[in-house]
């Protein structure tokens, strides 16, 4: 009988534990600095007429946006207008991007110049 209390006891501890453990995992927002690229190019652009061209017609067959941070390229998913203006205007040239990382990609949040 002294079972069912021990047994309830380890339940609620792993009921408890199991949310506090994935409560660390929570995306948070950081800020990068980087060359806005094309995810196809990444930081070698092979057409004439410089990065930002190359960039912008790579964008306009499909390809995504990238941000170019040393020797690290991510993935740019900017669902707002505001925040695709933003890297068309500033494409092949420094800028800061504040989203949220997951792996090679980044949510963008925010789009500035990188100064």
């Amino acid at each position: 009988m002294r079972v069912r209390p021990v047994l309830a006891a380890l339940m609620l501890a792993a009921t408890i534990a199991v949310p506090a453990a994935f409560a660390g995992d929570k995306a948070k927002s950081e800020t990068l600095t980087g060359v806005v690229s094309d995810a196809m190019c990444g930081a070698k652009h092979m057409m004439e007429g410089g990065a930002a061209a190359c960039t912008r017609e790579c964008v306009n067959k499909g390809s995504k946006y990238a941000l170019v941070v040393g020797d690290k390229v991510y993935t740019l998913d900017a669902s707002d207008q505001a925040s695709k203006d933003a890297l068309n205007k500033l494409a092949g040239e420094k800028a800061k991007v504040t989203g949220t990382v997951k792996g090679d990609s980044i949510e963008v949040s925010a789009v500035s110049a990188g100064n």
